[in-house]
């Protein structure tokens, strides 16, 4: 399998270019982070892969044939978003069975075992639903469809950290049950950091990063110390960005660290913080 190949995607919006000739190659079997700050192209580029919008040109495959009104490879994918296609006045269970009809590897009783965990009453409807008990319905029926690719659109909204913490295991025990390509886009980076395995990154409607979370990592560090000596320290250097609180200065620095000088401390920089340094750059 290919997976998805994105072409100088490109989508504009009367004077706004939301997504500005993308190129981007979705690995089957992977974990991937999409990340971007607010109006970056990210909710744009996975409905689009979701046959939801249309490009203005470019092209999206999936092993080799168009997503666009395709049947057949819409059949494999699977996005959750604020966007609902379904009936919010029909009730949780009678939606399923219409999803069923549309993804013949839906698991309905899996589906009853994850609203079980989750405390979700599937004899609601969507409406009388609070927010978080929605996102709980659209988790739950993604993870039951077996879909070879499942796009999460912030899918942690109103989720209580108990409920998050349950979405993390389980998004993690589906996986390992059967791989599957799994895409989320979400704000609270901190919280899924340890769940991906590639991270892709969109600026203003292009993409900046594209790489395995170990590389990523690898990228940069912090040093904290007097202002003096970070400054020394960072000369030839290429900073992300500093900070300063009265004599002490941190500076967050792109690449591997190397001996650190005494009197100087060295730490990680999180996913978090370098998608903030780079994205500010």
């Amino acid at each position: 399998m290919n997976g998805i190949e994105i072409v100088q995607l490109t989508k504009e919006y009367k004077d706004i270019r939301a997504l500005d000739g993308v190129n981007l190659t979705i690995q089957p079997g992977k974990i991937y982070g999409l990340l971007g700050r607010n109006g970056a192209g990210k909710s744009t580029l996975l409905h689009m892969i979701a046959n939801r919008i249309f490009p203005t040109s470019g092209e999206i495959r999936m092993d080799g044939e168009s997503v666009f009104e395709n049947d057949r490879v819409q059949g494999r994918i699977y996005c959750i978003s604020e966007m609902n296609c379904y009936d919010a006045d029909d009730k949780v269970y009678k939606i399923w069975n219409w999803v069923q009809n549309c993804y013949p590897g839906f698991s309905m009783e899996y589906a009853n075992q994850l609203a079980g965990k989750f405390g979700l009453n599937i004899k609601k409807k969507p409406r009388q639903l609070s927010t978080g008990y929605n996102t709980i319905f659209k988790i739950v029926t993604a993870l039951a469809t077996d879909a070879d690719y499942i796009l999460l659109d912030e899918p942690i909204l109103g989720l209580d950290a108990n409920h998050r913490e349950l979405f993390y295991k389980e998004l993690l025990a589906n996986y390992a049950e059967r791989p599957k390509t799994i895409i989320i886009s979400t704000h609270i980076i901190e919280e899924i950091a340890d769940l991906l395995e590639q991270v892709v990154i969109i600026k203003e409607g292009q993409v900046l990063l594209d790489l395995p979370i170990e590389e990523v990592r690898k990228m940069g560090y912090s040093v904290t110390g007097k202002k003096s000596e970070v400054e020394q320290y960072c000369s030839g250097r290429t900073l992300l960005g500093e900070e300063e609180l009265g004599g002490m200065k941190t500076a967050y620095i792109q690449g591997e660290p190397g001996e650190i000088p005494a009197g100087l401390e060295a730490a990680a920089l999180d996913l978090q913080k370098l998608f903030i340094r780079l994205t500010n750059s």
